[in-house]
């Protein structure tokens, strides 16, 4: 049975790496070009901050940390590959990441306000945009996934992408309001 210290570092490495993993998961895909190598780098950078996060210093921004492991993974990774070549240097992965601690820092409105509307879509909207915009599926395999029609899918999608316009504009003009 886990300690309540234990489960309390658990819970503050599950906040900082959830709040880290979109500017991680920019870093990398910068850096590696094949969706399946990307996936498979942000696993390693993933357990790599989650063995070592005992060496982090909260002193210090966890973003700025966790891309710092990011490129020593990436670098693993293309030492591994060896037929291929980093195609960013040290120093461009260093200023990448630089950009990316800033503008992590700088949550946006409209960002907030969309993974809100996200966050209270049905299942099987948050499934779709999955399927199409993370996994990067044609209206096609979509179809074939699901067991529907490209046609529907692109029906579905477009609704899917009006009703977030709509619940995000609406959250945006409340915080404006009051």
């Amino acid at each position: 049975m886990a300690s309540p210290r234990e489960i309390e570092t658990r819970e503050k490495l599950t906040r900082c790496w959830l709040a880290a993993e979109p500017s991680v998961r920019a870093f990398v895909a910068a850096a590696v070009r094949s969706v399946s190598d990307r996936d498979d780098v942000l696993q390693q950078v993933a357990l790599t901050v989650a063995r070592r996060f005992e060496e982090y210093d909260e002193r210090r921004p966890f973003v700025a940390w966790a891309l710092w492991l990011a490129k020593s993974r990436i670098i693993d990774f293309y030492r591994a590959q060896e037929r291929q070549r980093l195609f960013l240097t040290d120093g461009m992965l260093d200023r990448v990441a630089e950009t990316l601690v800033q503008k992590h820092s700088q949550v946006s409105p409209r960002r907030e306000a969309l993974e809100q509307c996200l966050d209270a879509l049905p299942k099987r909207s948050r499934s779709l945009l999955t399927l199409r915009y993370h996994d990067g599926l044609s209206m096609e395999r979509i179809a074939a996934t699901i067991h529907s029609t490209s046609g529907s899918v692109r029906v579905a999608l477009f609704r899917i992408r009006e009703a977030l316009a709509a619940c995000v504009e609406r959250r945006l003009a409340e915080e404006a309001g009051g």
